[in-house]
């Protein structure tokens, strides 16, 4: 059985969104617990808790006050500031002048220009295969042979192995530059901290 209250919300409800499209309709609860609806809210409840509904019957989320916004902007500036007190204190902590940062590029450079030696030493001995087999080819084709098909392949697979050490070479590279970006930043970062009195 439906309840009276409930039936004459309901009611209160269906006429407000029937009457108008741009109607709007809001709910509220008085001092003793009692609900209710209307298009205006009495002055003495318009700073209390309510509820606004658009003329569809859904709930309309209430926008963010200036307030409020500036709250969370804060709250992310603060977040912000921690965040840069934490990498001060570390950058502070793990280095004692400026000279300890550039051994410490030195450091972390070694391992990542080993590899890029590594890659140019692959690249020519790749190089070289190519040419040997390509020349093969040349002095087949001259002499009215045909080429077999494992020579070929050997040319397509070193064609291939020189694309893939590019692409090795690109990307050792890029980090070789990232990592010396990184300990320049730093090694800024710590001389404002500092005043580079600590040489």
């Amino acid at each position: 059985m439906i309840k009276a209250g409930m039936f004459g919300a309901s009611l209160v409800l269906l006429a407000a969104f029937s009457a108008t499209a741009e109607a709007k309709l809001y709910k509220w609860v008085d001092e003793k617990g009692t609900t209710h609806f209307g298009e205006t809210i009495p002055p003495e409840y318009a700073n209390k808790d309510r509820v606004q509904y658009n003329d569809k019957g859904s709930l309309v989320k209430p926008k963010p006050s200036a307030k409020e916004g500036d709250s969370a902007s804060k709250a992310v500036e603060d977040q912000a500031t921690k965040d840069q007190r934490r990498k001060d204190s570390a950058l502070l902590n793990t280095y004692s002048n400026e000279k300890e940062i550039d051994l410490a590029l030195g450091r972390n450079l070694q391992q990542v220009e080993a590899r890029i030696s590594s890659i140019h030493m692959l690249q020519k001995s790749a190089q070289g295969s190519l040419a040997g087999y390509q020349k093969e080819a040349e002095q087949m084709k001259a002499a009215g042979r045909k080429i077999p098909a494992s020579l070929q392949s050997d040319i397509a697979d070193s064609e291939k192995k020189i694309a893939q050490l590019k692409q090795d070479l690109i990307q050792a590279e890029s980090k070789a530059a990232a990592v010396k970006a990184s300990f320049a930043a730093d090694k800024a970062r710590y001389v404002e901290l500092t005043g580079g009195n600590k040489k």
